[in-house]
């Protein structure tokens, strides 16, 4: 059995936070720049532009991307050879982000859903995160993180259709979701789809395909295919950058797939902003 300091953790999880709140992907960079570089609109371009000078600023200045730092979100894969000494490791996630979120300026988005209050005892200084464990073999433990900002989370949506609709009702629900978020997530997008398992898994399932590398290829030929077809067909809409009309509305869209139910056919749609600060790491 291989023990991990409480502390490890909590330094890992704080780094990476401050990383992310400042420093975007470079392939969420380099995407954004090939959209610019093939954006017909010139409103859409210089938008582009703009949001990649910003990411240049944010990078040199350590400043944050974006005013929405977003609430903490953890993919985390324990192995079943793993303890962690000094502490849980859910509370040193949560110590983790308090610490980032505090040394890196960034402010605190998490309140009480009804008052609007900021209690900081509970959930002051973005607590507490949104965490998905899953139990693993192995003596590591795999950390994914993204910071996901109110406003393309707003327009996310969840339905479970009959197994009728097939592909063409999925290409069709993802479009209408899209076109009625416009420009309110902030695009250019990436679109998370996730496809089968059961209501909650569909939809956890949409929200950790915008964990992957923009540009990177399903690994099923069948969903690479409809990945491809989606992105084509939320192009097509012509919303563009930030809503002001263009070609290049989505970067990316991600599927991950799920056995389901013989009568349902779950899907859910998770938007992600053009700012799409997110890493993985190992400890």
């Amino acid at each position: 059995m291989r023990e991990i300091e409480f502390d490890e953790v909590v330094k890992a999880v704080r780094d990476i936070i401050v990383h992310c709140g400042t420093d975007l992907p470079q392939g969420t960079y380099d995407a954004l720049k090939e959209a610019m570089e093939t954006e017909k609109s010139p409103v859409s371009k210089e938008v582009i532009r703009q949001i990649l000078e910003n990411a240049d600023i944010a990078k040199d200045e350590k400043r944050p991307l974006c005013q929405d730092t977003g609430l903490a979100v953890f993919f985390v894969k324990v192995g079943d050879e793993v303890k962690i000494r000094g502490g849980l490791l859910k509370d040193a996630i949560n110590k983790g982000t308090e610490q980032g979120y505090t040394d890196a300026y960034l402010r605190a988005s998490t309140c009480e859903p009804f008052s609007r209050a900021n209690l900081k005892d509970t959930v002051g200084y973005n607590l507490p995160a949104i965490i998905h464990f899953d139990i693993v073999a192995g003596d590591k433990i795999d950390i994914e993180y993204a910071a996901k900002g109110g406003g393309s989370e707003n327009v996310s949506r969840a339905r479970v259709f009959p197994p009728a609709a097939g592909k063409e009702g999925i290409v069709n629900y993802v479009k209408e979701v899209i076109s009625d978020a416009g420009g309110n997530p902030c695009p250019p997008i990436t679109v998370g789809v996730g496809i089968g398992g059961t209501f909650e898994k569909a939809c956890i399932s949409s929200k950790h395909a915008l964990f992957r590398d923009i540009g990177s290829v399903n690994e099923d030929p069948e969903m690479a295919e409809l990945e491809g077809i989606i992105l084509e067909e939320i192009n097509k809409l012509g919303i563009g950058a930030m809503g002001m009309g263009g070609t290049k509305t989505a970067l990316a869209v991600h599927i991950e797939s799920n056995p389901c139910h013989i009568a349902s056919l779950p899907v859910s749609v998770n938007v992600q902003c053009h700012s799409s600060r997110h890493t993985h790491i190992t400890i």
